[in-house]
């Protein structure tokens, strides 16, 4: 799909993967929809795209809110944005605890946020692409959401979800023009970390050593990008472990395994 004069809505565009796709979408000419909870910040980011708020829209909402309201609302918002020929679900957050450890409003909140969100955005917008017969879902998974490792049990479980129903969405669209594309990334460079749960809910606050070492956020969005031109059906998008783990976990499952249960992911 070309990007050029393309509206395009961003879930999660205040910070990391969203905020560097909404510099480098626009960029390439694309009108963006910026959604997260922060509406000052989205603001400030919207004016430093090319052509600012005269070219670009400001929708600010809360994921973890995913309901018949939050599609209602979306909805609403087409009147003035017109037709939105991409979304892009990337709100998410992430998790560092045993689930020994963890409250249950820790794993609600998590499949809240990561996949209900997802489907609630996908609920509001993938009509019109329907009536249109044209468009294009792209959700963001994780490594995560095809492996899973200590201290995500949450996290990978609302990633994997993300995975299965973009399986089923790519089958029921595939007939209708509406292209569905799923990226897994890896350890890339952004605050994910930081932002993570801890058991009781909290923010641990600290960062991993694999987000540290891991992709470039810039090199990562320009990877998906790329798969959203080609129209690519799933990617994983990551170096390392992180990158090669789903093909280790398919290929040689035993070993992934062991090396998995005797890493230490703190």
């Amino acid at each position: 799909m070309e990007i050029d004069n393309k509206t395009v809505w961003i879930t999660g565009a205040s910070s990391g993967i969203g905020l560097e796709l909404c510099r480098q979408l626009a960029a390439k000419g694309a009108r963006i929809v910026l959604s997260a909870r922060r509406k000052d910040t989205l603001v400030e980011i919207a004016k430093s795209l090319p052509g600012g708020l005269t070219r670009h829209w400001v929708v600010p909402l809360d994921l973890a809110v995913a309901d018949d309201t939050l599609v209602t609302f979306v909805q609403g918002q087409l009147a003035e944005i017109g037709p939105v020929h991409i979304l892009i679900n990337n709100g998410g957050i992430s998790q560092r605890s045993l689930f020994i450890d963890t409250d249950l409003s820790v794993y609600r909140k998590l499949m809240e946020v990561n996949y209900m969100g997802s489907v609630a955005m996908t609920k509001a917008l993938l009509p019109s692409m329907l009536s249109r017969q044209n468009g294009m879902i792209v959700s963001i998974s994780s490594v995560a959401g095809k492996v899973g490792t200590k201290l995500r049990s949450g996290y990978s479980g609302a990633k994997f979800a993300v995975v299965g129903f973009m399986d089923c969405l790519r089958a029921e669209t595939a007939e209708h023009g509406v292209h569905c594309l799923t990226i897994c990334p890896g350890s890339i460079q952004t605050n994910i970390a930081i932002n993570a749960l801890n058991a009781s809910g909290d923010a641990q606050n600290k960062n991993d050593d694999s987000i540290i070492n891991g992709m470039a956020v810039e090199e990562c969005v320009r990877d998906i990008i790329k798969a959203m031109i080609n129209e690519r059906d799933e990617v994983v998008i990551g170096k390392g472990f992180s990158g090669l783990a789903p093909t280790i976990k398919r290929f040689f499952p035993g070993l992934f395994n062991r090396i998995s249960a005797k890493t230490e992911y703190r």
